[in-house]
């Protein structure tokens, strides 16, 4: 996967905000929620309610993981 959500992660254990609290502030739905904790892609929507309650940067709660190819 491309992405991490690690940085969201520590931001709410920081905030001592659960992952419960936060799906019922922003508005995220359980499966969301599971798709993020499997580090799957949500839609910027997500992301951008996420960046808005917490008055922060989509770089602030997401990471970029670089690809490596394996063989070519």
């Amino acid at each position: 996967m491309g992405f991490s959500y690690k940085p969201l992660w520590k931001m709410l254990i920081d905030k001592d905000m659960s992952k419960k609290e936060l799906m019922n502030v922003v508005g995220i739905s359980k499966s969301t929620m599971d798709k993020m904790g499997r580090g799957e892609l949500v839609s910027m929507e997500i992301i951008d309610r996420i960046c808005n309650y917490f008055d922060c940067e989509i770089c602030d709660i997401i990471s970029h993981i670089q690809n490596t190819k394996e063989a070519e």
